[in-house]
């Protein structure tokens, strides 16, 4: 019997294709794996929904992982490239056990990864995913052999993106077109390459599409939200009235006002909030984001008598706060803008949507928009360590800490917390004076440097 393997982070199972974890060999037993658990929690046929972005290697991991699902009974619904939020909705209406995202976000082509969704669409909680890595690995299901007319098949959904299309347009706002709206929308040749460019036509805008001939390599490759100068450039070339640029599962947005001038997560959800909260439509006056979002957008929310609420990093627990306390509205400074109105997870068109709803509504530019934040200055540094001491066993770093936030006082914030991902230590400062952050910031890193830091 194989020991358990720890391959589940912060979002799901993610690496290189071809290479351990993400391999057919893998993929197999993981689809065999997750059948398992949706068939234990009801009776009759099982049917999961499984889709992906645009990547050479999701043919092959597609494949495997649909043979794994179907070897123990379950039936599967393949609807090709699709946002990841619209697997998400899919798998709720179409009333499916699960759903699947094979894609790597904003990660290069030749990475890939793998994410699920509960029949209701959101994501998968901790313990459930703890169960799956252990059938994965344990063998204890090997046994498990479906016979004769018991074995899952497979079938394509070839309306997928007609469905969500018809969606996305129905989070707009009826009474509202996007008639004389120019915008340009950069797809990153990913998952929205089709989806994004109709739903904004079908709403009256003009569309100026990049981004949308993927060809299995080039997702994510200068373009996207990644790499929004391109988007940004156009935008002004063309006279857009708004850039959007999605990454490469379109579950976050980058957007650019009309001069070519950023406008992140946080300044989206200080408009979208404010807007809300006048129109009596913000539940509990609140806003979930995480750590990482800016203490201007706690100012500008303030000042509209708006409350934010943050959580750890990762979309996953904006979206448990909010479910768990009832709110409605949350997100990330990198664009993950969950609005639970209308959908389960992070999506970028359907938040651009709700953006652009803002804008012609009261009739402003959306460099006007923006200065509703002022965002703070805001220093991050990566120190590379040796190993995840524990803060508070580094007794000088805590000193070092609580000395630059007892300067900074109530006019700006430190955070200091290990990569989910990497052998680093993040530290952020805020603070009103940029240089003066800077020099705070490089006082933390070189404590922590000398105690557990890796020389570089």
């Amino acid at each position: 019997m194989a020991a358990d393997q720890s391959i589940f982070g912060t979002d799901g199972v993610r690496g290189v294709a071809n290479v351990h974890p993400m391999t057919t060999e893998v993929m197999v037993k993981l689809g065999r794996a997750a059948a398992h658990i949706f068939k234990e929690r009801s009776k009759g046929r099982h049917r999961i929904v499984i889709g992906k972005d645009t990547r050479l290697s999701g043919y092959m991991l597609e494949n495997a992982l649909a043979s794994g699902i179907c070897s123990m009974g379950v039936d599967i619904l393949l609807v090709g490239p699709l946002p990841t939020p619209g697997i998400a909705f899919l798998t709720s209406s179409m009333r499916a056990d699960a759903g699947v995202v094979i894609s790597a976000s904003h990660n290069p082509f030749q990475d890939n990864g793998i994410k699920f969704f509960s029949r209701d669409g959101f994501k998968l909680p901790d313990e459930v995913e703890l169960a799956i890595e252990h059938h994965t690995f344990n063998g204890d299901i090997e046994h498990v052999r479906p016979v004769a007319t018991e074995v899952g098949r497979a079938r394509r959904v070839d309306d997928a993106v007609g469905r969500y299309v018809v969606y996305l347009k129905s989070t707009f706002p009826s009474h509202l077109t996007l008639e004389g709206v120019k915008m340009v929308v950069d797809c990153a040749n990913g998952a929205a390459y089709r989806v994004a460019p109709a739903v904004f036509e079908e709403l009256g805008a003009e569309v100026i599409a990049i981004g949308i001939e993927p060809n299995g390599t080039n997702i994510n490759a200068n373009c996207g939200s990644l790499y929004p100068e391109q988007m940004a450039a156009k935008v002004r070339e063309t006279g857009a009235h708004i850039g959007i640029a999605l990454d490469g599962d379109a579950d976050r947005v980058i957007v650019v006002d009309e001069h070519g001038e950023e406008v992140d997560g946080d300044h989206i959800m200080a408009i979208c909030a404010r807007h809300l909260k006048d129109r009596g439509r913000l539940v509990g006056d609140a806003v979930v984001a995480t750590v990482m979002s800016n203490l201007g957008l706690e100012r500008s929310l303030a000042q509209g008598g708006v409350r934010l609420v943050r959580t750890q990093v990762g979309d996953r627990y904006v979206v448990e706060e909010m479910r768990a306390k009832g709110y409605t509205f949350g997100g990330e400074q990198s664009g993950h803008l969950i609005f639970l109105d209308h959908g389960t997870t992070g999506d970028g068109v359907m938040a651009a949507l709700q953006l652009l709803a803002v804008m012609v509504e009261q009739e402003r530019p959306l460099s006007d928009l923006a200065t509703v934040m002022t965002a703070v200055p805001q220093v991050l540094k990566n120190v590379w360590v040796r190993e995840r001491v524990p803060l508070d066993r580094l007794p000088s770093v805590q000193q070092v800490i609580a000395g630059v936030e007892g300067e900074l006082g109530g006019d700006g914030r430190v955070l200091v917390r290990y990569s989910g991902t990497e052998a680093k230590l993040r530290v952020m400062v805020e603070g009103d004076d940029g240089a003066r952050i800077a020099e705070m910031a490089g006082r933390v890193c070189a404590a922590v440097t000398a105690m557990i830091g890796v020389e570089t």
